[in-house]
C-alpha cells in the first residue's frame, strides 16, 4: 500500500496537522520539527497526489487563452472549442478567459501576455508568433511560475512548457509527396500560399515541403512563397495573379488560411486547367472544395484535441505532475474526396 500522511504522522511522532502545514509550506513549524516530518517522508518514499488533493479542496484553475481574431474559419473553430471547454468548466474545475488580439501583430500578442501577468491565472495557452518579444514575454510568466503552452504555432528556443499541435515540418513533407505523386512527375511549377513567415507552423510546413520536392522530385519548380496574412481577400487576388502569370502552374500549396479566396480563385478558372491544389484545415469550404474537385487534398489537425490537450498540460503542470505524451500527441489527418467524416 502507498504510505499516508497518518503514516508520516506516526514515523514522525507529531500530528496530522503538523504533516499539513510542511506539506503546504506553511509557517508554524519549528525546524527540527520539520526535519523530523522531511525525513518521514523520505524514508517512506512518500509522494503527494496533488491533483487528489486538489480535487479534495474543490480548487479552480484559472486559465488564459490568448487567441488571434481575424476571419480565419480554423481559428474561429478553434475559438468555439475553447467556449466549449468553459461550457465544461464547472466538471473540468476550470475558469477559462479568452483574450483575442489581431493576427500576426506582435506588440499587441506581448501586450495581452504582459497584461496576464497583472493578475495571475495557473496557466497561459497561446497561438504563438514567433519573435523575440514574444520569447521575451512568455519567459517572464514562467519565470513567474505560470505555466505556458504553444497552440498550433511553437516559439522556438522559448520557456514555454509545452507544444499542442503538429508536426508542422511532417505536415509539409506529407503535402510535397501528395503533391509530387499528384503531378505524376510532369515537369511543372507549384505555388506556394501562406499566412505568414513570423510564425514557425508556416516556416516549418514550407521547410518540409521543399526538403522533399528537391529531394524527390526535382523537376517540379516552386515559385516564391505568396503571403496573404490568412486573408480571404488577398489570397483570391494573389492566387488570380499566378494563374494569370504563369500559365505552367501544376499546383498549388496552400500551408496557411485563406482558403475561401484560394477557391474563389480556382473557380474562375476551367476545369481541365485547374493546377493540383493542397491545403490546410477541413472546413467547410474545404469540403466541398474537397466533393466538386476544386482541392485535391486536405491537411487536417483537430482544434477540439488541442485544445482539451492544452488544458490537461496547464492542469498537470499547476499540479507539478508528468505529461503524457502519447496522449498529448496531434496526429496529421489526410482527407480526400473518398474519405470525408
Amino acid at each position: 500500500m502507498k504510505p499516508t500522511v497518518h503514516d508520516i504522522a506516526r514515523i514522525a511522532g507529531v500530528s496530522l496537522a503538523t504533516v499539513d502545514r510542511v506539506l503546504n509550506g506553511r509557517p508554524g513549524v519549528r525546524g527540527v520539527t520539520r526535519e523530523k516530518v522531511e525525513k518521514a517522508i523520505a524514508s517512506l518514499g512518500y509522494v503527494r497526489d496533488l491533483a487528489a488533493a486538489n480535487l479534495a479542496k474543490g480548487r479552480t484553475y484559472r486559465f488564459t487563452f490568448i487567441l488571434p481574431s481575424n476571419d480565419n474559419s480554423f481559428m474561429i473553430g478553434l475559438g468555439r472549442e475553447v467556449e466549449a471547454a468553459m461550457q465544461r468548466s464547472s466538471v473540468e474545475r476550470t475558469r477559462i478567459d479568452i483574450v483575442r488580439v489581431p493576427a500576426f501583430d506582435t506588440p499587441a500578442l506581448v501586450a495581452a501576455l504582459e497584461a496576464v501577468r497583472s493578475v495571475p491565472p495557473d496557466g497561459v495557452a497561446l497561438v504563438a508568433i514567433d519573435e523575440p518579444g514574444v520569447r521575451a514575454a512568455v519567459e517572464k510568466l514562467a519565470e513567474a511560475g505560470i505555466a505556458v503552452v504553444t497552440l498550433v504555432s511553437d516559439l522556438s528556443g522559448s520557456a514555454r512548457h509545452h507544444y499542442a499541435g503538429i508536426d508542422n515540418i511532417a505536415a509539409g513533407r506529407t503535402a510535397a509527396n501528395l503533391m509530387g505523386r499528384f503531378l505524376s512527375k510532369v515537369d511543372g511549377r507549384v505555388g506556394v500560399l501562406a499566412g505568414s513567415m513570423m510564425v514557425r507552423d508556416h516556416r516549418e510546413r514550407l521547410e518540409g515541403f521543399l526538403s522533399v520536392l528537391s529531394e524527390d522530385f526535382p523537376q517540379v519548380a516552386i515559385l516564391p512563397v505568396m503571403e496573404a496574412r490568412d486573408d480571404a481577400t488577398a489570397a483570391e487576388a494573389l492566387v488570380w495573379e499566378a494563374l494569370r502569370r504563369h500559365v505552367g502552374l501544376n499546383g498549388i500549396y496552400n500551408l496557411g488560411a485563406g482558403n475561401r479566396g484560394l477557391i474563389r480563385a480556382l473557380r474562375a478558372v476551367a476545369p481541365e486547367k485547374r493546377p493540383v491544389v493542397i491545403a490546410h484545415e477541413l472546413t467547410a469550404s474545404t469540403r466541398e472544395a474537397l466533393l466538386d474537385g476544386t482541392i485535391d487534398a486536405v491537411l487536417n489537425q483537430d482544434a477540439g484535441h488541442e485544445v482539451r490537450s492544452a488544458i490537461r498540460v496547464l492542469k498537470a503542470k499547476a499540479d507539478g505532475l508528468p505529461v503524457l505524451a502519447a496522449q498529448e500527441r496531434i496526429r496529421i489527418d489526410i482527407f480526400l474526396k473518398d474519405n470525408l467524416p
